[in-house]
């Protein structure tokens, strides 16, 4: 390892610019590959090659730039990643076999199944018949999910009864831009709370995990995190624990933002698992001694692990797209969040915004002496906040 690194990372979106803030102090630059001309990560980053996630030459040429490889987003294509780590003698992290397993949802969970992983019960669905036989089975509702392709909460459909059948097939056959279903369906899980909690791979089998976040979803799309999570220590132990089964189930370094329901009786299931670094790990910036950040930068170029002790208590909220069609963004209301403190803001260098689109993010940061109700108040002040920006 020398004094200073080069890091190739597929995709150069919010991820991939945080990624190179963080590792920028450890001596490591970064080359991204994103098909989008001036992509977010562009103006913190040493190059970028514009080309799509899964061009082989693209990915080639990053190879030659770089002395490790990533990904930050599971478009990659982990056979076109295996060949340039082979002909480059360039590692990549995390492993190809682990993103192949991750990239489709059915095959995932069948993973996490046979390892023993707790996971709501699914079925594969390849047609409407699929569909209300699984339903007959676990009863309404039921979560329709895309196999492939689905993000931000794109490619998972509720379905609550039998007039939604029809309208769900459609809405993932849009999702994946294909003309099967390509799906799966799980039972609906009545939980508490979704938690999550980012786990890191490091060399010589080193892990670490960052305490338990609360996840806050609203039309499948991730609005808060609050850390700590508003439970008991047991369930956060519990999820800590299943933590550990899944890095131990997947192969490679890394961040891995892996997503669970809290049920009623305080037992835990993972519901997904990015391979990456996590929306729901962005409150880590200003709210642990380590971002989850700097840890994937650390963990896949060898160096050893950060601590993962929270600093604080503290909310993210994401700034999402508040319009009605695509457009240029214009950005307002931002200094309230500059004013506040204990307030942080992040711009992701985003020139246009369409419904729901993740533009930024804020958090804030509370007193660890304050205690749980602390948290309620965090999380009023994050939501005041975010109302005050616009993305028009």
């Amino acid at each position: 390892m020398s004094d200073t690194d080069t890091l190739g990372v597929v995709g150069g979106g919010q991820l991939g610019r945080m990624l190179a803030e963080a590792a920028s102090p450890l001596g490591i630059e970064l080359v991204v590959l994103d098909p989008t001309p001036d992509c977010p990560a562009a103006p913190v980053v040493r190059d970028q090659i514009v080309a799509d996630f899964d061009d082989e030459d693209g990915v080639r040429e990053l190879a030659a730039r770089a002395d490790y490889l990533t990904y930050e987003i599971e478009l990659a294509d982990p056979d076109v990643l295996e060949r340039a780590s082979e002909e480059y003698g360039v590692p990549v992290h995390p492993d190809p076999d682990t993103l192949r397993t991750i990239q489709d949802k059915l095959v995932q969970k069948r993973a996490l199944r046979e390892a023993g992983v707790p996971v709501p019960e699914f079925r594969r669905v390849d047609d409407r018949e699929d569909l209300l036989a699984a339903v007959e089975e676990f009863g309404y509702p039921v979560m329709l999910k895309a196999r492939e392709g689905g993000y931000d909460g794109r490619g998972n459909v509720p379905v609550h009864d039998e007039s939604e059948v029809e309208d769900a097939l459609a809405e993932i056959a849009a999702a994946t831009e294909s003309d099967g279903i390509g799906a799966m369906v799980e039972q609906f899980v009545p939980f508490e709370r979704e938690v999550s909690v980012i786990g890191v791979e490091g060399r010589d089998d080193e892990t670490a995990t960052f305490p338990l976040g609360e996840n806050v979803h609203r039309k499948e799309i991730l609005r808060e995190t609050v850390v700590p999570a508003r439970t008991d220590e047991a369930v956060a132990e519990r999820a800590r624990e299943v933590a550990a089964d899944v890095l131990d189930l997947l192969s490679g370094r890394g961040v891995y933002g892996i997503e669970m329901f809290e049920s009623p009786d305080g037992s835990v299931s993972v519901n997904e698992i990015a391979p990456r670094p996590h929306n729901s790990g962005h409150y880590t910036i200003e709210g642990a001694l380590t971002s989850q950040f700097e840890q994937h930068a650390r963990a896949v170029t060898g160096r050893p692990l950060g601590a993962t002790d929270l600093r604080d208590p503290v909310v993210t909220a994401n700034l999402l797209g508040d319009v009605d069609e695509r457009q240029r963004a214009a950005i307002s209301g931002e200094e309230a969040i500059l004013r506040h403190p204990g307030a942080s803001y992040h711009w992701y260098g985003k020139r246009e915004v369409y419904p729901l689109r993740k533009m930024g993010h804020l958090t804030v940061v509370g007193d660890r002496e304050a205690g749980g109700e602390s948290l309620d108040r965090l999380l009023d002040a994050a939501r005041d906040l975010r109302d005050e920006v616009t993305f028009r």
